[in-house]
C-alpha cells in the first residue's frame, strides 16, 4: 500500500461533528485532511489542492453535493479526483444521481460504521 502521509483527502461536509470525527480518524490513519463546510469551498479547495480523494456529503450550504460533483467532474483539472458521496439521502434516485455524475462510490451514512467507511476510502486511494 502507498505510504498514506503523501494522500490529501478533502471532506465537504457541513456537520462539524462528522467532519470533526472522520478528520480525526484520517489523520490518525496518516493521512493529511482538508475540510470545507459548505459546496462553493469544496469546489475551491478542490481545484487547488487537488486531493487524492474528495468525501462530499450531498446536502451543503450555497450548492449541493450533486452540483459540486458535477462541476468537479466536467473540470479538466479536476474530473480525476475519485469521489465519494456520504450522505443521508438514499434512495435509489439520489444513489443513481450520483453514480450517473461520477462518484465512484455512494455511501448511505447510516449504512455503514466510519470503521467501514474509513476501510473503503482506503481501498480507493492505495
Amino acid at each position: 500500500m502507498d505510504n498514506p502521509n503523501h494522500k490529501k483527502i478533502l471532506i465537504v461536509e457541513d456537520d462539524s461533528m462528522i467532519s470533526s470525527m472522520y478528520k480525526m480518524k484520517l489523520e490518525s490513519s496518516g493521512y493529511s485532511v482538508l475540510v470545507a463546510e459548505n459546496g462553493m469551498d469544496g469546489l475551491s479547495i478542490a481545484k487547488k489542492e487537488k486531493p487524492s480523494i474528495i468525501m462530499l456529503d450531498v446536502i451543503l450550504p450555497q450548492i449541493d453535493g450533486f452540483a459540486v460533483l458535477e462541476e468537479l467532474k466536467s473540470d479538466k483539472a479536476t474530473k480525476d479526483i475519485p469521489v465519494v458521496v456520504l450522505t443521508n439521502l438514499g434512495t435509489e434516485e439520489d444513489i443513481d444521481k450520483g453514480k450517473k455524475l461520477g462518484a465512484v462510490d455512494y455511501i448511505v451514512k447510516s449504512n455503514l460504521t466510519p470503521g467501514e467507511v474509513m476501510e473503503k476510502v482506503g481501498k480507493i486511494i492505495s
